[in-house]
């Protein structure tokens, strides 16, 4: 595995004031310095914080592959919350191009139903990295006592589509919504995390401005949180050195009602990163990241 990749001072400081639980701030400087060494996170009254700690040391091995509908929620600092994850697109997409190129409505405009993905350079796909980490995602939650549905589970020939995978969360009146992505940038030296918040969209079947401010604070937390467990750096092309973007033209951010964002895990293009995707551990790393920003953020 890679080492852990450089940090940019003032982020890393705002980072890990979000991953400790508290709001506001901006992102850094774009001046490195290591990534701080970080112990277990403390409140803000100076008590050990139960959030994300409660589950055990990072396996390597591969996640459980349940069904939603035979999975029980435990009790745990979750109870009650109910989270969807969503793993971006779907392996059987490229054998189904047609359907997926399909025009469907997306508030403010029409865009295709849904994409291949991006893969590695040796043929690691995005949508096999999204649904591994999904699988890791749900299982640290529920084991937090959440409520977990996916969007899909590899159990579908194509899709769904992003308007669907919008309704998935709507419907579910989800408390939260992670949309598991990597990115596939060719430029050379694009690597690190960034995540995707929505952007204040009004218009056609579209209005984002009820979940802006809270998917802000949703992504803030995962941030600060992936940085704090896979010692990786923001994205260096994208954000401005923050690891957050905001976009108005994603479907599905346009159609949610329910606070949701996109993590974009890595660059699956640059070598280093994509070392990084390809690792079980990385990807665990990542997932424990995710539920410690997710649990953080639903604890208040």
């Amino acid at each position: 595995m890679a080492a852990a990749a450089v940090v940019p001072a003032a982020l890393a400081g705002w980072l890990l004031w979000q991953a400790l639980g508290a709001d506001g701030g901006d992102g850094g400087d774009g001046r490195g310095a290591a990534a701080p060494s970080v112990s277990a996170p403390v409140s803000p009254s100076g008590e050990p914080s139960p959030e994300g700690e409660k589950s055990p040391a990072e396996p390597s091995g591969k996640p459980s592959s349940g069904t939603e509908s035979s999975r029980k929620p435990a009790s745990g600092p979750l109870a009650g919350k109910t989270v969807v994850v969503d793993p971006g697109h779907n392996p059987g997409n490229r054998n189904h191009t047609a359907e997926i190129n399909r025009q469907v409505d997306v508030g403010t405009h029409r865009k295709e139903c849904d994409t291949t993905g991006t893969s590695t350079d040796d043929g690691y796909a995005e949508a096999e990295f999204t649904l591994d980490v999904a699988h890791r995602l749900r299982d640290l939650l529920e084991e937090r006592g959440a409520t977990v549905t996916l969007t899909q589970d590899g159990d579908r020939p194509f899709g769904p589509c992003v308007d669907e995978r919008a309704r998935i969360g709507n419907e579910a009146k989800a408390d939260a919504v992670v949309s598991v992505h990597a990115d596939g940038s060719t430029a050379a030296g694009h690597r690190g995390f960034h995540v995707i918040l929505p952007a204040a969209v009004h218009g056609g079947g579209a209005d984002t401005r009820p979940i802006v401010a809270d998917s802000r604070r949703l992504g803030e937390r995962i941030a600060g949180k992936l940085v704090q467990r896979t010692g990786s750096a923001p994205s260096n092309y994208i954000g401005g050195g923050t690891g957050l973007d905001v976009r108005d033209d994603l479907g599905g951010l346009n159609l949610s009602t329910v606070p949701k964002v996109f993590v974009e895990c890595g660059n699956m293009r640059d070598a280093q990163d994509a070392a990084l995707l390809k690792d079980a551990g990385w990807r665990q790393k990542a997932a424990l990241g995710m539920a410690d920003g997710i649990t953080l953020h639903l604890r208040g």
